[in-house]
């Protein structure tokens, strides 16, 4: 493994992890990476990540467990961003769209979706 490279920032960042688990079914699976892909994914879906503040987001997968990390500005404010992000085109649909391949109700928001994980070690 060559490990991922990571983007550099002009300013200072913040990183926030969220889990979520996805249906025990390896259709699912396939077909939530599909629709994740550069070729499948949702313009409109980017585009609104990037008008809340996010500058990066990454998901991470092993099994049917995946690991979401977004890295924000300092300032960013993670609730003011996921309500705006919950109004913004396609977002409510993409929602529901996704929940199919998602241990979790198709009208749950995508905060209340994704867990968020608490740090509990880094290099000191």
């Amino acid at each position: 493994m060559n490990g991922y490279p990571q983007q550099k920032f002009s300013c200072a960042t913040k990183r926030y992890v969220q889990t979520l688990e996805l249906k025990s079914n390896e259709e699912a699976r396939r077909e939530y990476i599909k629709w994740h892909s550069e070729e499948f994914h949702w313009k409109e879906i980017r585009d609104g990540i990037r008008e809340v503040g996010i500058l990066e987001m990454e998901i991470y997968i092993i099994g049917n467990r995946l690991v979401m990390i977004v890295d924000a500005p300092e300032d960013f404010d993670w609730d003011a961003a996921m309500a705006k992000l919950a109004t913004l085109p396609r977002q409510a649909e993409w929602e529901a769209f996704v929940s199919q391949f998602q241990g979790c109700s198709a009208e749950a928001t995508s905060d209340e979706k994704w867990q968020m994980m608490e740090r509990m070690f880094k290099l000191y």
